[in-house]
């Protein structure tokens, strides 16, 4: 049995595990999530970028 967090794994695979980082750190410090927004836009940029290549990658599978 694995102690590692399940979305945490998830989000090592995408490369997007440092923004996630940096969005959490910045709410920590903040508070507020809203003060957050250019982390959050660049993790969600990231997040974008990886399912697109997932999608172009497995588009031959029907």
């Amino acid at each position: 049995m694995s102690d590692q967090d399940p979305v945490e794994l998830m989000l090592k695979k995408t490369g997007c595990i440092e923004l996630h980082y940096k969005v959490q750190e910045c709410i920590a410090e903040t508070g507020d999530w809203r003060s957050c927004q250019e982390k959050v836009k660049e993790f969600k940029a990231c997040m974008k970028d990886y399912v697109d290549a997932q999608s172009r990658k497995y588009a031959h599978i029907k």
